[in-house]
């Protein structure tokens, strides 16, 4: 049966929690709350497993986040680094020639349409500068940007059209 050390035994003391509890006062993302939480249950007593059980995380999780603060006494260890992201696959389809490429006439770039949508844009896009870009993406990026667009709208003229009975098939004298 495993036994659970003292805040003595692993060196902790009153500024390690005071600390520690300014720290989890201050902070603002969840995965460094958790692990800021886990540390402080641990100086305040509270065994591994148990600051596991409530920080929802794993005891060995815990044991090393405990061994990462204890290795400096910093708690900026224990937040997330900077990390790049994916890289973006469409580089070179840049917002300046999304806005500029929107902006031209389908119909004149030789598409059968009037007006773009997001899918045939997409495919413009990647026809004329060799990347894919996805729809899914092109609208991403297109919000971002605040262009919007409404699907053209059949506008039907105020007066009736005189002979429209007879073209519907029903006679006139009827």
């Amino acid at each position: 049966m495993r036994t659970s050390r003292s805040t003595v035994a692993w060196g902790i003391d009153g500024h390690d929690r005071r600390r520690l509890a300014r720290a989890l006062a201050g902070c603002r993302e969840v995965r460094a709350y958790r692990r800021l939480q886990a540390v402080m249950l641990v100086a305040s007593g509270v065994s591994v497993s148990r600051a596991a059980r409530l920080a929802c995380a794993g005891w060995r999780a815990v044991y090393r986040w405990v061994e990462v603060y204890l290795g400096s006494r910093r708690v900026a260890d224990l937040y997330d680094a900077p990390r790049s992201g994916r890289p973006p696959a469409s580089g070179r389809i840049t917002d300046a020639r999304i806005v500029r490429e929107y902006g031209r006439d389908p119909l004149r770039l030789g598409h059968m349409a009037t007006e773009w949508t997001v899918p045939l844009l997409a495919t413009h896009l990647s026809g004329r500068y060799g990347c894919a870009i996805t729809p899914r993406t092109l609208r991403r990026r297109m919000k971002a940007l605040g262009l919007a667009w409404k699907r053209p709208r059949h506008a039907y003229g105020d007066e009736k059209d005189p002979h429209g009975a007879q073209k519907k098939g029903r006679s006139s004298a009827a």
